[in-house]
């Protein structure tokens, strides 16, 4: 990974929207973006990479700021406006809106097996 010498900028547009510029961002910064909830929309001058619109600026604000910190935690130069931190401190990471399923034990808990009949 080369670092650029121009930042990757997250900020609020004039219409509220909230979205990337600045410097060229790599596989590694778009993956990071794309979890914390960037979209890539192909434009004219390449891709528009910004957040969904319409998600309430707490919302916006966390994910920003989320995604500033593991892209300067990964040691690219990264600049957020300041309209968008917010306050992270041992907070999760913003929820990806996948369901996780936990495994099924593939015996019986001890105390139905204690209970059952014996044959």
């Amino acid at each position: 990974m080369t670092p650029s010498s121009e930042p990757i900028g997250i900020t609020r547009g004039r219409g509220g929207e909230v979205e990337v510029n600045g410097g060229p961002v790599d596989s590694f910064a778009a993956a990071v973006l794309r979890r914390a909830g960037f979209l890539f929309e192909p434009s004219l001058r390449g891709p528009w990479v910004r957040l969904p619109f319409d998600m309430g600026e707490a919302w916006e604000n966390e994910h920003a700021t989320w995604a500033a910190d593991m892209l300067a935690i990964a040691r690219y130069h990264v600049e957020l406006d300041p309209s968008l931190h917010a306050s992270l401190i041992g907070a999760t990471p913003p929820p990806t809106g996948r369901r996780t399923t936990m495994a099924m034990p593939s015996q019986p808990s001890p105390l139905t097996a204690a209970h059952r009949p014996r044959s």
